[in-house]
């Protein structure tokens, strides 16, 4: 599985507004809901679950919240890149305030697409310009059509 093909035009968000770590995984959640017809409330505390243990803000201004979710089936994995409308406290590994997620929510049964599809993340956000370009975007096309071409390239 790639990351291309788990991210839909519709699973993007431009400028979303939330001035707290716990606001943003709120608003994204409740995002989530709606578009999946999954529970905000079980999106939310899975998120919330793993940001227990341990800060997912990778760095550079950017995080990956993750979690496993009881109601997706073993072949229904579900990427969203969110960008934030102003830098938010994430309490990231290099200090650095968020102004991109991409929430990825996998299956219970999933093991190692889950790893991978984490390392493929990591590994395209820690290209410069990929960020920037993203962090520049002025709308949901805008951003889903930088990611594409760049998960697109990681897969190759």
């Amino acid at each position: 599985m790639q990351l291309s093909d788990i991210i839909t035009p519709e699973r993007v968000v431009s400028s979303l507004e939330g001035a707290s770590k716990k606001r943003v995984l709120e608003l994204t959640a409740e995002f989530i809901a709606e578009e999946s017809q999954m529970d905000s409330e079980d999106i939310y505390q899975g998120l919330i679950d793993r940001e227990r243990l341990g800060s997912t803000g990778i760095g550079y201004g950017v995080a990956i919240p993750h979690c496993r979710m009881a109601s997706l089936s073993d072949e229904e994995t579900r990427g969203y890149l969110i960008q934030l409308d102003q830098g938010v406290d994430f309490d990231s590994i290099d200090g650095q305030p968020v102004e991109l997620m991409f929430v990825l929510l996998v299956p219970e049964s999933t093991n190692q697409v889950h790893l991978n599809l984490l390392a493929q993340l990591a590994d395209c956000f820690s290209n410069d310009q990929f960020r920037h370009d993203l962090q520049m975007a002025t709308d949901a096309s805008e951003l889903f059509d930088i990611a594409s071409k760049a998960f697109k390239t990681a897969a190759a």
